[in-house]
């Protein structure tokens, strides 16, 4: 159970980060999906460092952060 009442779309957006590097980890080398997939997640990791959520958090957020990327990479595939 998680310690910080994460926001649903935080978690999935750290969750869709995640299934986006596995998929470029996965395609390394192959051209314009390299591409696509860098982008999709520069644009995942401004929405999840962007996220208002963060700011609720003053001082712990490190820790929170930390906690959030835990949970969501043991969700993995």
């Amino acid at each position: 159970m998680p310690h910080h009442p994460f926001p649903d779309d935080l978690i999935q957006a750290q969750r869709d980060w995640y299934t986006t590097y596995r998929q470029l980890a996965d395609t390394a080398g192959s051209g314009t999906q390299t591409t696509v997939l860098r982008r999709r997640l520069v644009r995942l990791s401004v929405r999840i460092t962007a996220h208002p959520f963060w700011t609720t958090l003053p001082g712990s957020a490190p820790a929170a952060r930390m906690e959030l990327k835990k949970m969501t990479w043991t969700e993995g595939p």
